[in-house]
């Protein structure tokens, strides 16, 4: 049986897919426990989702993202656990065919 060690320092991956039409993974490590909050903002600095806010333990975590009502487009999403603070850009393109907004700066 493998044995996945603790990471050696925090880290947040970029999201896969990226761009995405509706739903993206994203990976995060941490090396120590925490409280996390995982949000994503718009280009303008407002939070428009608010993904993980909760007392997580050192590890290697992966966790899925619905875009739902979103606008197609250019956002960041940020960790913040402890000291630390990353941010990463996320493209939303949902397809045009069912429904969807476009965003278009």
């Amino acid at each position: 049986m493998g044995h996945n060690p603790i990471p050696a320092e925090y880290s947040l991956e970029q999201n896969y897919p990226n761009p995405f039409n509706q739903s993206t993974t994203i990976e995060y490590h941490l090396s120590e426990p925490g409280q996390v909050t995982l949000d994503v903002f718009n280009m303008v600095g407002q939070r428009v989702a608010s993904i993980i806010n909760s007392r997580e333990p050192a590890g290697d975590h992966r966790i899925g993202f619905k875009a739902g009502n979103l606008f197609s487009g250019v956002y960041l999403y940020r960790l913040q656990v402890n000291n630390y603070v990353q941010s990463r850009k996320l493209i939303l393109m949902k397809s045009h065919n069912s429904n969807s907004k476009l965003f278009v700066p």
